[in-house]
């Protein structure tokens, strides 16, 4: 075909697949295909529609096809890196691109192509290589230096040995003193290769560089550079000279904050050098040191006035560092503190700047009390109401153990609201968009109602709190924080579908997924009501689960394009990897994955293929290597410092979900669906589709994975609540009980292939790649050899757990306990339910009780099944009733009475009658969806 022809032939396929028709474009590329049936790019192009149609097993076998003949034309090379990045097959993508290179080895391109290959692949050695030949064959620089960066990236990564680390980081170095062209041509080259020479310590060759006419310019001009300089300098211990220069770029008009850290770092240098306890020599040092150091920030404060607070900060954190050596007392740091409230009293980052120097000794002297008392507190202006709020905000940071009772708390709170309510009248005129300049007293107002829940937990606490924050969003409807802090309240209270509005108020985008959607999906569960239908959770977690999709088809991308662009320093290379990486191997990606296999099952119909793929899919996420980027930093947190913090009072049941959490319950299912699956490692390995993720070098991956299951560390129970440790025991002694006998009737594992490989041809027409059904076939069926193992009695932890979560619960319901922990205990009792159903799938196959003779066996699943089922089936019951109370007229006027604190200004008895209206509603939906969905699985799961 002519190359207008070729053009004209594949347009409609193109268009069709931009658009998104993939069927079309399957037809057209079979309409080709009929004409040209050899042409490789057709075949390419349908295998990129039949992945997006998610028919795997067809794209496969023209993959095969296509790889087998080592492609070399552009358009189906490119065609198939979409294919095979779709099919997670990163290991055939990269041999292709390298089969490519070798066979036509003075193509640029496909040597470019090779290389980034193996960089989206984490394969630094073969991209070291593959950039180390290019250069030598094409003769430019940025090769060397992508060699260089390579040799850095593999002495970076967590699976490289320690002794390797050094010898990669002596390659980078000797690479770049080979280059042609020095290093100080370009800032980003110069940045890396001081980094190499700061790893290596080969101070006296940085210093040169450094020294240098050239490199004082990058220096100055270049962050990256003079923060590489700096710890240079630091590494060296010449924190003197390194403060005397800081000294010298501050007189020139730079406030860089580290700048300023320089100065002090170096005024300190007499007592941070000496070891053990300090001389009186060296303390009289760096008092004349600390003289100096305070006359010059003093007449940089002065020169700046109120237009720069580094100087004033760096006055305090001077005083501050003193201090602590025990140089000056704590009245001159106070004193100090006093001077920066008194000039930036009106700033809103003033509590913040200030609260790292609040000790608990300093906080509550009555020298700092007196100050803050005495402060000219007003209304008249925006900056004076600033000023009213950090001195509020000191206050409370610096209150005591002995003023946190119930009445004090909720009189702050109160007065706290009131100081609110006339501040609004300075934000009556701001645009709907914009933040009223008195919300931080609401949030103060709703931290003090929450402190009083935690002193004596009582839920009107938290309806008054929830009322102030819901008040205050009228009035700021922009304000995440105030969103952030109701969505924690709502959840306790057990009114999920509120806080999931709030969340999704807050607009939540892309990265954010990553580190906000724990607010909503931690232990989503226990809101969960899947079971009747309703997938608003489950379709929360996939909805959150897309940035890594995202991830995983641009971020390789943008890696590309600054390896292209030579940007080592602007867009760091080794962080670009890295964020790819933690977003990659999130630790919150698993979660809300382990949450959505379990909301899972409460609504699809176990099935083997259900449970063949979430095993290995769960297995993956147990071989790596997680990173918690969850973000807790943001939730705000004004409460004083003798008391927790707002986030660990509102962690639901008092505990996180982090790595502990995730282990456990992967321990629980992979282990549960091993028993109901078919698949040992030898068949996984063989169905498997794309590569296998990379493991963490953690030295536990590489025990055999039955020891793995069974290993139980503290740390890991400490983030269960006591139910889900109960669970973990549960599922730990069934699984030992049942697992001889799924062992011993599990179809040898020939069979199984020659099962899916029928299976594969009747649908495709194409053999299982890699398996020879007709050999298999020839292997017959026979079990192997062996007694079948003796029945034993069912353990008693079996029997008596579903009775010991039912007195819990009822004893609970008799208390009058919140209707969160009422539904954790149900929805744990609900899981044990169906991992039972999960664990016991296997023996309801007549024919294999028949065989194998496990009457006895079945009978006593029975009774364990008959027990189950009338406790779930009590327990809906009571939810039931529960959910109906919800609706009592009476009950919310008495709640709504219990609010009359916050009865101020505009909150009146009819918002907070709502307020109240909208929780219980809340409640009882989900109170009465959950017992519905229960009520529908004791249905389904019942009979055995």
């Amino acid at each position: 075909m002519s190359a207008v022809t070729l053009e004209r032939q594949f347009r409609p396929i193109y268009e069709s697949l931009d658009n998104g028709s993939n069927k079309s474009a399957v037809l057209s590329c079979n309409k080709l295909l009929k004409k040209y049936p050899n042409s490789l790019l057709a075949k390419a192009l349908k295998a990129l529609a039949l992945v997006r149609l998610q028919k795997v097993e067809e794209s496969l076998a023209l993959c095969d096809e296509i790889l087998a003949v080592k492609p070399l034309d552009e358009p189906t090379m490119s065609a198939m890196m979409h294919v095979l990045k779709g099919l997670g097959r990163n290991v055939d993508l990269v041999t292709m691109c390298e089969e490519a290179y070798k066979l036509q080895p003075q193509n640029e391109e496909y040597g470019a192509q090779a290389f980034f290959a193996n960089i989206r692949n984490g394969n630094w050695k073969s991209a070291q290589q593959i950039s180390s030949k290019m250069h030598k064959q094409f003769q430019e620089d940025r090769y060397l230096y992508w060699s260089v960066i390579s040799a850095i990236l593999q002495a970076n990564d967590p699976s490289t040995p320690g002794n390797m680390r050094t010898v990669l980081y002596r390659l980078a170095h000797r690479l770049v003193a080979s280059s042609p062209t020095p290093s100080y041509l370009s800032a980003d080259r110069f940045h890396m290769h001081m980094n190499i020479l700061k790893e290596l310590d080969l101070y006296d060759e940085a210093n040169g560089l450094l020294e240098s006419e050239v490199g004082k310019v990058i220096c100055s001009t270049s962050l990256a550079c003079s923060q590489t300089r700096r710890d240079i300098w630091r590494k060296r211990g010449l924190y003197k000279e390194e403060g005397k220069r800081a000294r010298d770029r501050i007189s020139e008009g730079d406030r860089n904050w580290l700048e300023f850290l320089s100065v002090l770092d170096g005024t300190f240098t007499p007592v941070a050098s000496s070891q053990g306890e300090i001389s009186e020599e060296s303390k009289q040092e760096c008092r004349e040191s600390l003289v100096e150091t305070g006359e010059f920030l003093a007449e940089i404060a002065q020169k700046d006035g109120f237009k720069n607070r580094a100087a004033p900060l760096a006055l305090t954190e001077l005083k501050y560092r003193a201090y602590k050596l025990g140089l000056y007392g704590s009245s001159v740091l106070v004193e100090s503190m006093a001077d920066y409230l008194a000039q930036f009293g009106d700033k809103a980052c003033c509590f913040e700047d200030l609260k790292a120097y609040l000790d608990p000794d300093i906080a509550s002297s009555e020298q700092w009390e007196t100050i803050l008392a005495n402060q000219n507190l007003s209304f008249a202006s925006i900056a004076h109401l600033q000023r009213l709020i950090n001195v509020r905000k000191l206050q409370r940071h610096g209150l005591s153990d002995e003023s946190m009772t119930v009445e004090a708390e909720t009189a702050r709170a109160v007065n706290y609201l009131s100081e609110y309510m006339e501040g609004l009248s300075l934000g009556k005129d701001l645009p709907a968009t914009e933040l009223q300049p008195s919300d931080d007293l609401a949030l103060l107002s709703a931290h003090a109602f929450v402190n009083v829940w935690t002193l004596n937990g009582s839920e009107e606490a938290l309806y008054n709190a929830i009322t102030v924050l819901e008040f205050g969003l009228t009035r700021s409807r922009m304000s995440f924080l105030m969103r952030i802090m109701l969505i924690r309240l709502y959840r306790i209270l057990g009114a999920p579908s509120l806080a999931l509005d709030h969340y999704r108020a807050m607009n939540v985008k892309r990265v954010q997924n990553d580190t906000l959607s724990h607010l909503v999906l931690t232990r989503a569960l226990t809101f969960s009501l899947a079971a009747t239908g309703d997938l608003t959770y489950p379709t929360e977690c996939l909805e959150s689960s897309q940035i890594y999709l995202v991830n995983a088809q641009e971020t390789s991308g943008f890696v590309v394009r600054a390896f292209t662009a030579e940007r080592y320093t602007q867009v760091r290379i080794p962080e670009f990897i890295e964020f790819e990486d933690r977003l990659e191997n999130s630790l919150q990606r698993d979660v809300v994955k382990m949450e959505h296999v379990r909301m899972r099952l409460t609504h699809e119909q176990l099935h083997t293929d259900i449970i063949d793929m979430e095993l290995i899919e769960l297995k993956f996420i147990f071989d790596r290597l997680h990173h918690d980027n969850r973000d807790f930093v943001i939730l705000p947190n004004y409460q004083p410092a003798c008391q927790p913090t707002f986030n660990e009072q509102s962690l639901m049941f008092g505990r996180s979900c982090g790595q502990g959490w995730l282990w456990s319950f992967l321990k629980i299912y992979i282990r549960a669906f091993q028993h109901a699956s078919d698949l040992d490692e030898t068949v996984e390995a063989k169905l498997l589709i794309g590569d296998r993720p990379k493991t963490s070098p953690d030295p536990e991956t590489k025990l055999p994975l039955p020891e793995r299951l069974a290993i139980r560390k503290s740390e890991e129970a400490a983030e269960l609540t006591s139910e889900e440790r109960q669970l973990m025991d549960w599922a730990t002694a069934l699984g030992d009980w049942l697992e001889p006998h799924h062992n011993y009737t599990r179809p040898p594992p020939h069979v199984v292939l020659a099962e899916a490989a029928k299976q594969t041809e009747l649908k495709t027409g194409s053999p299982l790649r890699g398996v020879d059904s007709k050999a298999l076939n020839g292997n017959g069926n026979s079990k192997k050899d062996e007694e079948a193992p003796p029945i034993k009695p069912v353990p008693e932890l079996v029997v008596k757990f579903f009775e010991d979560m039912h007195s819990e619960f009822k004893r609970l319901l008799e208390n009058k306990c919140s209707p969160s922990h009422l539904l954790h205990i149900a929805t744990i009792t609900q899981e044990a339910y169906i991992l039972l159903a999960v664990e016991t799938l296997r023996f309801k196959t007549p024919s294999v009780v028949k065989i194998h003779k496990l009457g006895n066996l079945v009978s006593m699943i029975k009774d364990i099944r008959q027990k189950a089922s009338s406790v779930v089936k009590e327990m809906s019951f009571e939810l039931l009733k529960l959910g109906e109370a919800e609706n009592i007229g009476d009950r919310r006027s008495a709640i709504a009475e219990a609010c009359t604190p916050v009865t101020i200004g505009q909150i009146d008895n009819d918002f907070i009658l709502n307020v109240v209206k909208n929780i219980m509603d809340s409640r009882r939906k989900v109170l009465e969806g959950v017992a519905k969905g229960m009520s529908k699985l004791h249905n389904t799961h019942s009979h055995f």
